[in-house]
């Protein structure tokens, strides 16, 4: 049986050079496993955009975290999410009705 090394989840980023909105140096990030990005040395992550994009593996640091601390960093990603989209939904309403206008 082939034991294999277990793939990082999450990475920090060591350079951002010409990718600065898109990376900060030192922020941990959370890796997406894909095979055909690996192969051609990139490593897809999820950036400060939201979204995963394949970077060249060099510009992270990758780690192995403790099991724990994964369930951890995924609870509060997760939360973020939800906080997001319940924000958009209100934002996506309007004003709210029945406010008083404050008076000076």
């Amino acid at each position: 049986m082939r034991t294999s090394k277990p793939r990082a989840t999450f990475a920090v980023c060591v350079k951002n050079k010409g990718y600065a909105a898109s990376l900060e140096v030192g922020k941990l990030y959370r890796v997406i496993s894909d095979d055909e990005a690996e192969k051609h040395g990139y490593l897809r992550v999820v950036d400060e955009s939201g979204e995963d994009y394949a970077y060249s593996s060099d510009r992270f640091f990758p780690l192995e975290i403790p099991t724990k601390l994964k369930r951890s960093l995924r609870a509060a990603r997760a939360s973020r999410a939800l906080q997001r989209t319940s924000t958009r939904a209100r934002a996506s309403v309007g004003p709210r009705l029945g406010r008083r206008a404050r008076t000076l």
